[in-house]
């Protein structure tokens, strides 16, 4: 998959991991189906800065 910025976009490969810096805008893309596992304080919102109908308040926990 690739991670998309606004100013470019990071290919990451099987195995690898890329950390993104809290405030920066991003968005994860995959042309074929992928598995993505994502590390998070339980306070980020998934939609971002942005509370919409995409917004989800309790997300599950593993």
């Amino acid at each position: 998959f690739r991670m998309e910025f606004r100013d470019r976009a990071v290919s990451v490969e099987q195995g690898e991991f890329i950390i993104v810096p809290r405030g920066v805008e991003h968005r994860p893309v995959a042309d074929t189906e992928a598995e993505v596992m994502l590390f998070e304080p339980a306070t980020t919102l998934n939609t971002g800065n942005v509370r919409n109908e995409r917004t989800v308040e309790r997300l599950e926990r593993l």
